[in-house]
């Protein structure tokens, strides 16, 4: 087996896209080992054929409405009423953007593409730091896949057979802690540069803003009180979402005409395809690990080495966070869950608090070089150099390892939500 790892890593070296890679060495172990290659479209299929798994495109879609609909102006100006005011204003502002709008998309990219042009615009404008505008809605928009809808949540759920939506409830103290860490950071270097704060909005000023935001801070409330009161499961309630969005842009806001739809659907499966395909491709190379007992044996190295949980957590973290620097992150999600996850409920580690653990340090892994998601995404949109870009993030990355360690070695403060709801 070590032979197949080695001609995969050799393929990713060799910047062959991580689906392409997975699913070479999934068909050529049905090769060499003697399987039927039957087995490689029947996997890939079987890897795709979830229910959950199509709130995936849905929330996807979701997000590309609220983006061409206008909602991020409108989401921008209300967080501007409510925060503009402090040291480091439009800093502050920035965050609370990215914790609205991901109640609405489930996705660090889409908040980084779609809200984050303007976040950086009007720092820029402010006198802000091209690099730290830039770095900072990197950071922000990892809060999207915490706070629910989360998509990376979802596949979790998936692969690891787990509550999709006590796994949503999971990642909002995780996500509201992030923010509040961010807001801390922005305040302490807006001081030591001593940058001004705009004036304090009136109370007529933050209704006209909260009046101009109001439907789509209904979003999210739709979304999670749709599910937790029973009325549609989290696969639905990214129909819903995607519904939503499209009445706000054509019929409420009419910012969005039918002509705009087909590059909108066209986008969202091509994003969607994406993701499929290496979900697809993990599925059938993790049939392959399964074949050679692979998770077994990780399971038996690391049970040897340590059962203390706490210790196991410090060895994945640091494992998940190093391969977050050198491989995107579904694909991580999708080949380390089945092979961590024995791991860790052989030593009593609940798994909803394992899935935000691992998604945390997935939300990381796109913010560091050299293959950081994120930063490509925002040094494309903003027109920063990249490698300025990868410089001003670092700044942020102790700050967010603190959460990371918070949820870590304190399970109850990802735990509490679920539990007050399911028991």
């Amino acid at each position: 087996m070590f032979g197949y790892f080695g001609g995969w890593l050799a393929l990713l070296v060799a910047n062959t896209p991580v689906a392409f890679s997975l699913g070479i060495m999934g068909v050529a172990w049905l090769l060499f080992e003697g399987g039927s290659l039957a087995t490689a479209p029947q996997r890939l299929i079987g890897g795709i054929d979830s229910f959950p798994l199509l709130a995936v495109p849905l929330f996807i879609l979701a997000g590309l409405l609220m983006n061409a609909s206008g909602v991020s102006d409108r989401i921008y100006a209300f967080a501007k009423a409510l925060v503009g005011h402090f040291t480091g204003g439009l800093g502050h502002v920035n965050v609370i953007g990215s914790l609205i709008f991901s109640g609405m998309s489930g996705s660090a990219i889409a908040d980084a593409g779609g809200l984050g042009v303007l976040e950086i615009r009007a720092m820029k404008e402010d006198g802000y730091p091209e690099d730290f505008a830039g770095a900072l809605t990197c950071a922000s928009c990892i809060i999207g896949p915490l706070v629910p809808p989360s998509i990376p949540m979802v596949i979790y759920g998936v692969i690891a057979s787990t509550s999709v939506g006590a796994l949503f409830l999971a990642g909002i103290v995780p996500g509201l802690l992030t923010a509040v860490v961010l807001m801390i950071y922005v305040y302490g270097w807006a001081r030591r540069r001593n940058f001004p704060r705009h004036p304090r909005a009136s109370l007529r000023e933050m209704r006209i803003a909260f009046q101009r935001a109001v439907f789509p801070l209904l979003a999210p409330v739709i979304i999670m009180g749709g599910i937790f009161g029973g009325v549609f499961t989290p696969t639905e309630a990214a129909a819903v979402a995607a519904l939503y969005s499209l009445l706000l842009g054509i019929v409420i806001y009419r910012t969005l005409s039918f002509a705009d739809l087909p590059a909108i659907f066209r986008d969202a499966v091509n994003i969607s395809a994406v993701v499929g395909f290496i979900v697809a491709c993990a599925s059938l190379f993790g049939w392959v690990l399964a074949r050679e007992q692979v998770p077994q044996q990780i399971a038996t190295l690391f049970l040897t080495f340590s059962r203390d949980p706490w210790v196991l957590l410090t060895i994945i973290n640091v494992l998940l966070l190093v391969l977050g620097c050198f491989m995107e992150g579904m694909a991580i999600l999708i080949l380390m869950v089945p092979v961590l996850l024995p791991v860790t409920t052989a030593v009593g580690i609940d798994p909803v608090h394992f899935g935000v653990v691992v998604v945390m340090n997935l939300m990381i892994g796109i913010l560091t070089p050299p293959f950081g998601v994120a930063l490509f995404t925002v040094a494309k949109v903003a027109d920063i150099p990249f490698a300025v870009l990868a410089r001003a993030i670092l700044p942020f990355i102790p700050p967010l390892v603190v959460v990371q360690v918070i949820i870590t070695y304190f399970p109850a403060v990802v735990l509490y939500l679920p539990r007050l709801v399911y028991g």
